[in-house]
């Protein structure tokens, strides 16, 4: 199964991110480096390798920083540690929430509303049983899945603002993997103004942001990867130059296993229960916002074309897309068509 992303920084620097044996989920430093105003860290967190890189005088505590709020947000967030909050309100059906995750419940419940059900956090039910979440892979019959679909609709949740209070229902379970990591790069940037760096960039599992410029005072240069399933030769789809943006991609090629010669990836259909089926293989976002392009990723995804292009007329000042389809057409919004270059040949699409 491959689980590799590659991004390409500034002077086309290539990094690849892959799984590397022995690391335990405990936000566990594989590597730091510090020079001449540059510090950069690489650790493991939220099932993934991730890497922080800062320029500045105070480069090396903001990685640091940035490094701690990752660990933090790890423990509110992670439906594998017993102790966080999702876990509780999981297992207890109530929970009074923090302020972060309180800010990604309400953030998921207003995507839910806007892309009418394409963004469900309670899919995890669902995520379980077909073994995305353990590794432990399975097809679940239809009739297995119809019954876990009767629990699959966030309109099930009670929210209470004021207090923080969440509810759930009995079955109803909850999951922030499809937004979490946006979120966590967007409160990285936040402590990179704080610490008053020049410029940095956050690669979490291959969720790209990037603030102010290197120093050498370049714009990121951010790959937009070819996904193997796609008809398309190269490495790359293309190019973005761009600062100060998020570039978050959802693919069916990220994750998958094979059972009769059938590949299922571990994109839900919450409509269906089944990894969604709907002529794209790539969806890459573009927007200032982390957590917004995190979560609209997931969606237009399980939208398809057609509905993603017109969700996209009704939001196109919040965020810019790039589609790439099975036929091996690709399209790119036109908010980002002078700052994309590719090698294939690829469609802008207007409002």
């Amino acid at each position: 199964m491959k689980t590799v992303r590659k991004i390409i920084f500034g002077v086309c620097i290539t990094v690849c991110l892959l799984v590397i044996p022995g690391c335990s989920k405990n936000n566990a430093e594989l590597s730091e480096k510090v020079n001449n105003g540059e510090a950069s860290r690489e650790l493991f967190a939220m099932d993934t390798i991730m890497t922080i890189t800062a320029y500045g005088e105070k480069s090396s505590e903001a990685v640091d920083a940035a490094a701690a709020e990752v660990k933090r947000l790890d423990d509110l967030l992670s439906t594998g540690n017993a102790k966080s909050e999702v876990s509780i309100l999981n297992k207890n059906g109530n929970c009074l929430l923090s302020a972060d995750t309180g800010f990604l419940l309400e953030k998921s419940l207003e995507l839910y509303e806007n892309t009418e059900g394409s963004f469900d956090i309670t899919i995890y039910p669902l995520m379980k049983e077909w073994g995305f979440t353990s590794d432990k892979y399975k097809v679940p019959s239809d009739e297995r899945i119809n019954e876990l679909l009767k629990n699959v609709d966030s309109s099930l949740i009670q929210w209470n603002p004021e207090n923080r209070l969440a509810l759930l229902p009995d079955k109803v379970e909850i999951d922030f993997g499809g937004i979490a990591k946006g979120y966590t790069s967007s409160r990285i940037m936040q402590i990179f103004k704080e610490y008053h760096v020049t410029g940095g960039i956050v690669s979490l599992g291959g969720n790209v942001q990037a603030y102010g410029r290197k120093n050498d005072r370049n714009t990121w240069k951010i790959a937009v990867e070819n996904p193997d399933t796609s008809p398309l030769d190269g490495d790359y789809a293309g190019i973005l130059t761009l600062t100060d943006k998020a570039v978050i991609t959802s693919g069916g090629y990220e994750r998958y296993f094979e059972k009769d010669g059938k590949k299922y990836h571990h994109i839900i259909d919450p409509a269906t229960g089944k990894p969604a089926r709907s002529g794209l293989v790539s969806v890459t976002i573009v927007s200032d916002d982390g957590t917004l392009a995190d979560g609209l990723s997931t969606s237009l995804f399980v939208m398809g074309g057609e509905s993603a292009k017109e969700y996209w007329k009704k939001h196109s000042a919040e965020f810019d897309f790039i589609l790439i389809y099975e036929d091996k057409t690709v399209e790119v919004s036109e908010g980002i068509k002078d700052s994309f270059s590719s090698d294939f040949d690829y469609e802008v699409i207007g409002k």
